[in-house]
C-alpha cells in the first residue's frame, strides 16, 4: 500500500459529533466524499446519497458528507442544526463531518490536495461535488454537483473500486 503521504489516507476530518474521523480508518474501502449544504437546490441529493449508502455499505462503500457554507452561504447552521436537519428531513445515517471550507486557500487540506493532485478545475465549484477515493487511497473519480449520486457513471466506478 502507498505511504499515507501519497494518498487520501493522510487526511483527517472531525465528525459532526466532534470525534476524530481519519480517512485511514477506511483504508481498503472506496469512500465517496461529498461537500453538502442544507439549503441548496441540490440538497435533495441527500436522499440519493443515503440510498447509495444503503445499497453499497455492506459491500464496503463509505459515503462521507462534508457540510460547507462556501457556496451561496447555504449551510449557515451549527453542527447540531445540520445533524438534526439531515436526520429529520432525509433520515441520514452515513457519516457527516463538522462544517469545513472546501474551496480556496483556507479549504480543508483534503480539498487542497485534490486541487493540487487533479488541478484547480477539479476543486468543488458548488455544493454536492463528489470525489471517489479508491481502496488504495487514490482519487478514482470526480463528479460535479449536477451528477446525481446514483448516476451510472458513479455506480460503475464504485462497482469497479469494490472489486479491487
Amino acid at each position: 500500500m502507498p505511504q499515507a503521504a501519497d494518498n487520501a489516507y493522510r487526511f483527517e476530518f472531525e465528525s459532526i459529533d466532534g470525534v476524530k474521523l481519519p480517512l485511514s480508518a477506511w483504508a481498503g474501502h472506496p469512500v465517496l466524499v461529498v461537500n453538502t449544504a442544507s439549503f441548496c437546490g441540490y440538497t435533495p441529493q441527500y436522499r440519493d446519497l443515503e440510498a447509495l449508502w444503503q445499497q453499497y455499505r455492506d459491500k464496503g462503500l463509505v459515503v462521507l458528507g462534508v457540510p460547507s457554507n462556501d457556496f451561496g452561504a447555504q449551510e449557515p447552521g451549527t453542527a447540531a442544526e445540520i445533524k438534526q436537519f439531515c436526520e429529520t428531513n432525509y433520515d441520514i445515517d452515513f457519516p457527516l463531518t463538522a462544517k469545513y471550507r472546501v474551496s480556496g486557500a483556507d479549504a480543508h487540506p483534503f480539498y487542497r490536495w485534490v486541487a493540487e493532485t487533479l488541478g484547480e478545475d477539479a476543486a468543488p465549484r458548488w455544493n454536492f461535488h463528489k470525489y471517489l477515493i479508491g481502496p488504495d487511497g487514490e482519487l478514482a473519480g470526480t463528479w460535479p454537483s449536477s451528477v446525481r449520486p446514483g448516476d451510472a457513471a458513479i455506480t460503475a466506478e464504485i462497482d469497479k473500486a469494490l472489486q479491487k
